[in-house]
């Protein structure tokens, strides 16, 4: 058996209505101020007012920072670290989406006042060191897998984005309750759904840190990512269904903490930064075409998948990772997303640039089973044109 890490958040805690295990978290400790890090839509719906009963029930002094956008930009997370300063909190909580919890996880470490790292020093992998603020991450998507992740992506540039890879980024406990997610549009349930999924598939194909653990995870998830995905899109207020997808997320996000993903995100992030696409739906564009270039080398991988998601299914490995393939498509299909670059207005002469950009993408693209050229991120690009 070969060598292998597995690291993950100490504490989770699933289960509709696992929120208000939030009162003992907070009173168990002597927290002089929280803050609580979200996004505008969930204030302007009060999808956090729970939140702040919960503050207010523990008569604990709390402040929020709203204004975090999605694929958040340098700028915005300097900021909420200079608010997080100012109002002198000693606990964070991140509330919301991929962004709000990345943005909670930066803050925690540039906010804590024995820190003397600044937010050039973190970037990269295990640049970020401790000491940090206490963390807790509670996801209202079931996608991301954030919050159990050791990764911030902030975008850095006009169209670029960077990572932050260090254990310092795991929480300290991860609350997933799905009464936050069941008011979800179908668009951002379908893209984040299939975000989790090609987690998985990613975790479950990567080159250099595949393992056991994590493969057992990815599989997991992956069922039950399959199983519920269809549900929570005909009904939204399917609870059970919304907790399974959360969980699925969750367990996707496990396992591709410890083993990365490849090029599926390559090429999904260059869309991101020069379209403003959300990060699932530019998974979910390239996600067929990646999967059939990477077929060569990882066969036998998705031809497991596809037995494992239906043991009924019979077949060479070929077929079968055949099968896998035509499998995710239908999940396309149904998911109601516009899976064409020139429906969504990228322009066709864009191409060769989301190529270039994809290329840079070295963290993700040593970790793909099969190694990708530019020519081929190229023509990938070209295959989802039109």
């Amino acid at each position: 058996m070969s060598h292998f890490q597995f690291q993950t958040v100490s504490n989770i805690i699933s289960g509709l209505g696992t929120v208000q295990e939030l009162k003992n978290i907070l009173t168990a400790q002597s927290f002089k101020k929280i803050l609580l890090v979200t996004d505008p839509g969930m204030v302007q719906h009060q999808l956090h007012l729970p939140i702040l009963e919960i503050f207010e029930a523990v008569k604990l002094p709390y402040a929020i920072y709203s204004d975090v956008q999605a694929d958040p930009p340098e700028h915005i997370v300097l900021s909420a670290v200079e608010f997080a300063k100012q109002q002198q909190a000693d606990v964070i909580i991140g509330f919301g989406g991929g962004s709000s919890m990345d943005v909670a996880k930066i803050i925690a470490i540039l906010a804590d006042p024995k820190q003397n790292q600044n937010i050039q020093d973190i970037y990269g992998v295990n640049n970020a060191k401790a000491p940090r603020l206490p963390l807790i991450l509670i996801p209202t998507t079931a996608g991301t897998g954030s919050e159990v992740t050791p990764i911030s992506i902030v975008t850095t540039g006009e169209t670029t984005k960077t990572g932050i890879v260090s254990p310092i980024l795991y929480a300290d406990v991860a609350i997933l309750d799905a009464t936050f997610t069941q008011n979800l549009p179908a668009q951002i349930t379908a893209a984040t759904g299939i975000d989790a999924m090609v987690h998985a598939i990613e975790a479950y194909t990567s080159k250099i840190k595949k393992n056991f653990y994590a493969d057992m995870l990815a599989k997991q998830a992956l069922q039950l990512l399959n199983k519920n995905l269809k549900r929570v899109l005909k009904d939204g207020t399917d609870l059970e269904a919304r907790q399974n997808m959360l969980i699925g997320s969750m367990l996707a996000g496990q396992a591709f903490a410890n083993a990365p993903v490849g090029a599926v995100h390559a090429l999904a992030y260059p869309l991101g930064g020069h379209f403003h696409l959300s990060h699932g739906h530019t998974n979910a564009l390239v996600l067929t075409e990646v999967l059939k270039f990477n077929a060569p080398n990882a066969k036998q991988h998705y031809a497991e998948l596809m037995q494992w998601l239906d043991p009924f299914s019979k077949g060479s490995t070929d077929g079968l990772c055949d099968l896998f393939v035509d499998h995710m498509q239908r999940h396309l299909d149904e998911s109601g997303l516009t899976l064409k670059l020139k429906e969504l207005g990228v322009p066709k002469d864009k191409l060769q640039i989301l190529a270039d950009d994809a290329m840079l993408q070295t963290r993700l693209l040593q970790n793909n089973p099969r190694e990708l050229a530019n020519a081929d991120a190229l023509k990938i690009y070209q295959e989802i044109y039109e």
